[in-house]
């Protein structure tokens, strides 16, 4: 009878480990924020440049704290390393708001490779390493939404994508949300299964323009 009694006991335990176990897989894990402005700032943020200093800070815009990147002939780059497992995590959220519109004419030229907004994601140990793969998500000007070319001065190892262009309205925020997974795959050809940094970009040093945005945060998400 003991035997039976311990037996029906261990039976049981394993019987709400399983269940736990289960429920544990079943919920999804929580948003990886990459960037959570009004918690933490730009902590963990490095700039390079690439000409002079385009001017990021924190703001307070609409009741929250956002990023505001200022460009006047300018060219540099946030940067985080941070590794994020894409097939769990492929969703990448942000929210962006440009002010005013380049007078860029083709962003496919070096003299055209400017952006009021842009993300990079990065594979292999940042965007300035000869074997690095990004796929670059741009607020273009005159390239249609959804269009993908070879960066101008990387070549193919940097992949653009245009999501926004001219059409869009000026002072609005709009918000994003990516496949990296699936869009890594379709613009190399070949599965990746973790990034390595995130960047944030607005640049005019090609166009001699300048140019005023807001990014708000960014995170990666199952869903």
């Amino acid at each position: 009878m003991k035997y039976r009694g311990t037996a029906f006991f261990y039976a049981r335990l394993c019987g709400c480990v399983l269940f736990f176990l289960c429920m544990g897989a079943m919920a999804s894990a929580g948003p990886l924020y990459i960037a959570d402005f009004p918690a933490s700032g730009l902590a963990g943020w490095e700039e390079k440049k690439f000409q002079e200093s385009t001017s990021y800070q924190l703001f307070q815009l609409e009741n929250r704290q956002v990023l505001l990147a200022q460009s006047r002939n300018t060219a540099s780059a946030l940067i985080k390393k941070v590794r994020i497992d894409i097939e769990k995590f492929p969703f990448l959220n942000w929210s962006w708001r440009i002010e005013n519109r380049l007078d860029t004419q083709d962003e496919r030229t070096k003299y055209g490779d400017d952006y009021a907004a842009r993300i990079y994601v990065v594979i292999d140990g940042g965007i300035f390493l000869w074997r690095t793969r990004a796929v670059n998500y741009v607020w273009a000007n005159r390239a249609a939404k959804g269009e993908i070319w070879a960066n101008a001065f990387a070549g193919k190892n940097a992949q653009m994508m245009a999501l926004r262009n001219r059409q869009d309205p000026v002072s609005t925020w709009c918000v994003e949300k990516r496949n990296v997974y699936e869009d890594l795959k379709q613009v190399f050809g070949t599965q990746f299964h973790f990034i390595d940094a995130i960047a944030i970009m607005t640049d005019t040093d090609n166009t001699h323009g300048h140019a005023k945005t807001y990014y708000g945060d960014i995170y990666f998400s199952e869903k």
